[in-house]
């Protein structure tokens, strides 16, 4: 297993390398952890958005639980967060279902034949063992823009639907309901899906003890109305006395908290359009601004995305920034910088800490970047170097 160690200053770091800022990530749990005690309800960590495990202890100060989508997931939380999983997946599978359980104190289901197929062999379980069950809900209202993260689109594979529900019953065994469906929104966006959910499933409501609304409440941002969202889960909750509310966000914990770091290794000039190919990917390392897609904010540079519709992308100081893959869509743009680059800049994309370091790939043996924490006595521990021989062991 790697050892992390310690270095003195930012100029030690390898390149190129993800830098989770300790005293920021403490900012965002602090803000997290007081909407829980003001508005009675519970906020659980979604690992499919942050999962550096070397971390826990200090998120442990804040939240007591986290969810899962997978066995690895599952077994992360148990055996590193040090406490059971909510687990939800799109599809349980006999090999794995039972390793699952045994990590997890709640498992929903995505179907109601998924439900009758593995919640006998929960409900056998002893009531000490027994994860607490729950069925996936879909409100069918869309409060998501990008068709990519809409789990509520028509056709969507994710829950079910309240005919369904109506036409079959809910189950006896189920606990508790569980629904997701926003992606970095408001609380505004979270009152249209409780209205819905309340139009959809509301007789149901009072029969179970749970509600988990999944994630995508990004509390974190600035503009956040977290006084209106308080007030939001409090009437809720007094409508409906015998729920508990739980909420699990993922970008909201880690939401501006860190920088990927990287260096421009070469500058090359086609058509008058500059490219500064750089140590790191787009398409390896920062997936998300290719595939949602969004333009990074860059250290100290001005983002122009619109540089070609302006007519403006061969001015001296605007740049497309390249991957260093062999993708040819391997690139974005455009930034203007205060001077022009040179080999060996060093270039910091902001923000880059959540659905980056999850989503990493080694395709084309592309250096990965090591992973650090900048602690809040000034030190900077690298917690994972990768290596050539992480490449071709996952090739085994």
């Amino acid at each position: 297993m790697f050892k992390p160690y310690i270095l003195d200053s930012l100029q030690q770091l390898p390149t190129p390398c993800y830098v989770q800022e300790e005293d920021l990530l403490r900012r965002n749990l602090t803000l997290i952890r007081s909407i829980a005690d003001r508005a009675g309800v519970e906020f659980i960590l979604a690992f499919k958005a942050f999962a550096l495990w070397r971390t826990f202890p200090i998120f442990r100060e804040y939240i007591s639980h986290t969810t899962a989508s997978s066995l690895y997931e599952a077994r992360l939380a148990w055996e590193e967060f040090g406490s059971k999983a909510h687990t939800y997946s799109p599809a349980y599978e006999d090999a794995t279902f039972d390793e699952i359980a045994h990590c997890s104190s709640h498992i929903t289901f995505n179907s109601l034949s998924q439900l009758k197929r593995f919640a006998p062999k929960l409900t056998a379980m002893t009531p000490d063992e027994r994860p607490e069950i729950g069925l996936r809900i879909n409100p069918e209202a869309s409060e998501i823009e990008t068709e990519l993260y809409d789990p509520c689109a028509p056709g969507s594979r994710f829950g079910v639907i309240s005919s369904q529900l109506q036409a079959e019953g809910l189950p006896n065994e189920v606990d508790g309901l569980h629904c997701h469906c926003h992606c970095e929104s408001s609380s505004y966006a979270l009152e249209h899906t409780l209205a819905h959910i309340e139009e959809k499933f509301g007789e149901w409501l009072p029969k179970v003890k749970w509600l988990n609304l999944g994630g995508g409440h990004l509390v974190t941002r600035k503009d956040y109305n977290v006084d209106h969202l308080i007030g939001l889960l409090s009437a809720f909750k007094q409508k409906y006395p015998n729920l508990k509310l739980i909420l699990e966000p993922g970008s909201a914990f880690a939401w501006q908290t860190g920088s990927l770091n990287a260096k421009v290794v070469d500058i090359v000039e086609n058509s008058g359009i500059k490219t500064a190919i750089l140590n790191v990917s787009f398409t390896c390392h920062m997936p998300d601004c290719l595939e949602m897609p969004y333009h990074p904010a860059v250290r100290g540079a001005e983002t122009v995305a619109d540089a070609k519709e302006q007519g403006i992308e061969r001015e001296p100081n605007i740049y497309r920034l390249g991957g260093n893959s062999c993708l040819s869509g391997d690139y974005m743009g455009y930034w203007r910088f205060p001077q022009p680059l040179r080999i060996g800049d060093e270039i910091v994309f902001e923000d880059m800490i959540h659905y980056t370091t999850v989503k990493t790939n080694m395709f084309n043996g592309i250096h990965h970047p090591s992973l650090a924490i900048h602690h809040s006595n000034g030190t900077y521990e690298v917690l994972r170097d990768y290596t050539y021989e992480d490449y071709r062991d996952r090739m085994d």
